[in-house]
């Protein structure tokens, strides 16, 4: 969560017509060398790196190349996106493609990041539903690992998909649509990297709109636990920060959207006290990189994510895991942690704490139930941190627990099999899709395929 050196990124203009692709099919040279995700805790296995910059480049390399992964913006914990021999990466692929004003949609290229683009939908009068609390992550595998922001009524970032292009393992380009291919869309935008190469996707916009933050500390955990759903429901987007600690919670994120009926929240927030100023969901660090608080009024794009939009994390010393259950056992799964806190915080940077509305989407956490996302920010330690996964997810296995697919876990492959109900049609959605294999990897012969 340590994030003290930032880039910046450049916008990229929204078009309002379909971009002309490159004319050259020829595939990009393969790059042999040493490469990390983002947080350096994973180094990829693969023996190529390809960085096509057109579909058809895609689609050739796809057709030519054996085992193979696309590769997005490398923000993933684990080898979910590693292959044994070539990962297929998305960068180049990072433009706005169209706006549909009649259909209310945006189509991007799949390893467009999201804060390269939110400005421009706004300046045009659009906004998305929700983002993460990092806005640098590409859009493709954000939606494919159901990553996800807070709000008791907002589903994850997946769930503003109506569409997505993809390049299938036999190298054919096809389109799913939330409209005209339902049963196979369910399956496919949760897809884990396991059914194609999305290169497209076509997002659902709404109206712009401001969005204020105020921030609360020091909630009492007793309070929490008397008004769970009313401060979960206090904002548009909540978030709370503990590190499990004093049965306090540090912090509370509340945003809301701004209209004339918008008023201050006051200085006292069921026990917890109004902050004084900005700041970091590490209280201890500087919030210079986080997005404008103490309720001032902003463009949704520029209060929704934790962090500002204009910068992007060059690396994160830590390690995250996040593990989502039932909004109806929050409490009880929040209180199971917390007698566990002194076995947590040693190698805790922080825990946020947010909501997510029910999907239909196959493999995602959400799949059928609200839910409560409880994540964890570690230190970089991996041999302990690998050490108390096993301790959390028993805690939380009374509530069925479901990990978040990108990032750290220990959970049994039966165990994930049993906790989603189409986990069957999904295998035999992969292996239509993907009979020879292609797209297997070690992350998904252990979790996801049977043995």
């Amino acid at each position: 969560m340590k994030r003290k050196s930032f880039l910046k990124t450049s916008a990229i203009a929204v078009a309002g017509a379909l971009v002309a692709p490159l004319t050259s099919c020829t595939p990009t040279p393969k790059i042999k060398t040493m490469r990390t995700n983002w947080a350096g805790n994973y180094t990829y296995k693969a023996e190529n790196l390809h960085q096509p910059k057109t579909v058809e480049e895609v689609q050739a390399l796809v057709k030519k190349l054996g085992q193979q992964k696309a590769l997005g913006s490398c923000h993933c914990f684990n080898d979910i996106a590693d292959s044994p021999l070539n990962q297929i990466s998305t960068a180049n692929l990072n433009q706005v493609v169209a706006i549909d004003e009649k259909a209310k949609t945006v189509t991007v290229e799949a390893g467009a990041r999201y804060g390269q683009f939110a400005q421009e939908l706004d300046q045009k009068g659009y906004a998305l539903h929700n983002l993460a609390s990092l806005p640098h992550i590409s859009v493709a595998g954000a939606c494919a690992t159901a990553t996800h922001g807070s709000g008791v009524t907002n589903g994850n970032l997946a769930t503003a998909v109506s569409a997505i292009e993809m390049v299938t393992p036999s190298g054919e380009l096809i389109n799913l649509s939330r409209k005209n291919n339902s049963t196979e869309f369910a399956g496919a935008v949760v897809g884990l990297g396991a059914l194609g190469i999305v290169t497209k996707v076509t997002l659902d916009l709404q109206d712009t709109f401001q969005v204020r933050q105020d921030l609360f500390q020091d909630l009492p955990l007793q309070s929490l636990q008397d008004n769970f759903e009313a401060i979960m429901s206090s904002g548009y987007s909540v978030s709370l920060f503990t590190d499990w600690q004093k049965k306090l919670v540090s912090q509370i994120w509340v945003k809301r959207k701004v209209d004339a009926e918008t008023k201050d929240l006051g200085a006292d927030f069921y026990g917890a006290k109004a902050a004084t100023k900005n700041l970091h969901p590490i209280t201890s660090l500087s919030a210079e990189n986080c997005t404008d608080q103490m309720g001032v009024p902003g463009p949704w794009y520029e209060r929704l994510p934790h962090f500002k939009m204009g910068f992007t994390p060059s690396s994160g010393k830590e390690l995250q895991a996040e593990y989502f259950v039932p909004r109806e056992n929050a409490v009880e799964a929040i209180l199971a942690l917390e007698k566990k806190g002194d076995l947590i915080y040693p190698q805790l940077m922080i825990s946020e704490i947010r909501s997510i509305a029910a999907d239909d989407f196959w493999m995602s956490p959400a799949y059928q139930r609200d839910c409560v996302a409880i994540h964890f920010t570690w230190k970089q330690h991996t041999k302990e941190v690998t050490a108390l996964l096993p301790m959390i997810e028993a805690e939380l296995a009374p509530f069925q627990v479901r990990p978040h697919w990108g990032k750290l876990f220990t959970m049994a492959p039966q165990v994930l099999h049993e906790r989603y109900p189409k986990y069957g049609d999904f295998i035999k959605l992969v292996k239509q899709f993907d009979p020879e294999g292609k797209l297997r990897n070690a992350y998904l012969d252990l979790n996801i395929y049977e043995s």
